[in-house]
């Protein structure tokens, strides 16, 4: 099977000691520009296309929370040009403000078990920033600040130009759905739709629309962005906001090695058997459903569950595809899981962040007598995903063994076009004038030069030459230029 290249783009909830909402764009500028290590400022942004679907049409403008509108037009300390306080960092990953929260967009890879570490090391970024920051500040690896407003975790994965839209939805939908039992954060209550105590995913209850490019407001299930960062006439994004900020790095990379088997089979032309009759609906309901039984409709009018479109995957994935090792074992993971959620709660909990967070919060909830609309317990959710290592709650579970520890960093062994991007911003900032996903431009002898980052090629750190920055230039050029 082909290796689908992935990353994950994080926001980050933030709150400044004595700053309020309507000053939490400036803070999230302020945060970022504090970065204390070595990078490059700025992004070349000319080549993006938010506005552009993958259905063939652009649309006028992007559908924007009237709210959260409101504190976008909070006045900054900054120029407008400043308010991204855009940085490229030494191991190519993007961080950056965006509406009011510190963003870290991982570096790529093609191994789900890199993006995950890549996506851990995001978090001990966050957090030596907090330090070099300042001032007091607490900063949230999760989806929802609880007053009705959601933050976003976004994956990318990169697809074929050939697939359609049509096939895409059918092939990856069910899987968004049914990976909740897997991957999901786990939440307090709920903030709209049907009331909840306690839900699987974060995200769920912000999902209003089947398909569309929105990101901020009127939130769809399926993104249809069409923003490749890549030869448009070869590749697709496939920009995934159905999807919860873990803590558990396992479960990052489960979450990301399922869509990776998703993709993989969606290219072979298969798709499940079983179509969700509203997906929406489905993803809500999964949510809610502390039974763990998991049952959703089907357009055929019968009735599955979550695991067995899993099943469905899983069976399909090891007839049709030559499996990575890694995907195999996950697929093997998987399936133990599934198996222990009946079975032995213990193993599922310490590898589940919402099993974990729920487990934790039920305990609390039990000795203390409180209802689950008590305010004390969303203080113990916020406790789970604060990144402060002195009082955060996922770090003492991980401490005491309830929670299974991140494994050893991984992300050394990637070679994707990210290392090229890392690379030039640690040896060669100076020549820099332009980083984007996929182009590096460089002034040399007052000459600029371009070069493009193929999305499909390897660059091994040890083939690129850092001694001068026009043998670098010529290397990457070569890959380039590789058939």
């Amino acid at each position: 099977m082909r290796e689908v290249l992935a990353g994950i783009e994080t926001e980050y909830g933030i709150s400044v000691a004595g700053r309020g909402p309507t000053e939490q764009v400036d803070d999230a500028r302020r945060f970022v520009s504090a970065y204390p290590n070595p990078c490059f400022v700025g992004w070349d942004s000319r080549f993006e296309t938010p506005r552009r679907d993958i259905r063939g049409f652009q649309v006028s403008h992007l559908n924007v929370d009237p709210v959260d509108a409101t504190f976008d037009r909070a006045p900054v300390t900054a120029p407008v040009s400043d308010l991204r306080a855009d940085r490229v960092l030494t191991n190519g990953a993007r961080f950056y403000n965006d509406h009011g929260h510190p963003e870290y967009a991982t570096p790529e890879a093609f191994s789900a078990a890199h993006v995950a570490a890549l996506d851990h090391e995001g978090e001990r970024i966050l957090w030596q920033t907090a330090k070099a920051f300042g001032e007091p500040v607490k900063l949230y690896k999760n989806n929802t600040d609880f007053h009705g407003a959601s933050y976003g975790t976004h994956e990318s994965y990169l697809v074929p130009r050939r697939l359609t839209f049509d096939h895409l939805f059918a092939a990856l939908v069910p899987m968004l759905v049914a990976r909740v039992v897997l991957c999901g954060a786990g939440k307090v209550g709920s903030e709209h739709g049907t009331p909840a105590a306690f839900q699987l995913m974060q995200r769920a209850d912000f999902f209003t629309e089947l398909a569309s490019v929105d990101t901020l407001f009127k939130r769809p299930l399926f993104n249809t962005r069409d923003e490749p960062h890549a030869d448009p006439e070869r590749w697709m994004r496939l920009h995934v906001i159905a999807t919860d900020a873990n803590r558990i790095v396992q479960a990052t990379a489960r979450k990301v090695g399922l869509m990776q088997i998703a993709v993989a089979l969606a290219e072979t032309g298969w798709r499940p058997t079983q179509q969700l009759a509203d997906p929406i609906k489905a993803i809500q309901s999964i949510s809610r459903d502390l039974t763990f039984a998991f049952p959703v409709a089907l357009t055929d009018g019968s009735v599955s569950s979550a695991p067995r479109i899993l099943a469905e995957y899983f069976d399909a994935a090891e007839e049709r595809l030559a499996l990575t090792t890694e995907l195999a074992e996950l697929i093997a993971e998987c399936r133990f899981l599934l198996d222990a959620l009946d079975t032995d709660w213990g193993a599922f909990k310490s590898r589940v962040d919402w099993a974990a967070k729920y487990h934790l919060i039920s305990e609390y909830r039990a000795e203390n007598g409180l209802d689950w609309e008590d305010p004390t317990l969303i203080a113990l959710d916020l406790g789970y995903a604060d990144l402060d290592p002195e009082e955060s709650l996922f770090d003492a579970l991980v401490e005491i063994g309830e929670v299974v520890a991140p494994p050893e960093a991984a992300q050394e062994n990637n070679d994707s076009r990210a290392v090229a991007r890392g690379l030039a911003v640690e040896h060669f900032g100076n020549y820099l004038t332009g980083v984007s996903w996929g182009r590096l431009t460089f002034e040399v002898n007052n000459r600029t030069q371009t070069v493009e980052l193929r999305p499909d090629c390897r660059y091994p750190a040890h083939t690129l030459p850092l001694t001068d920055v026009e043998s670098f230039i010529d290397a990457l050029r070569r890959i380039q230029n590789a058939p």
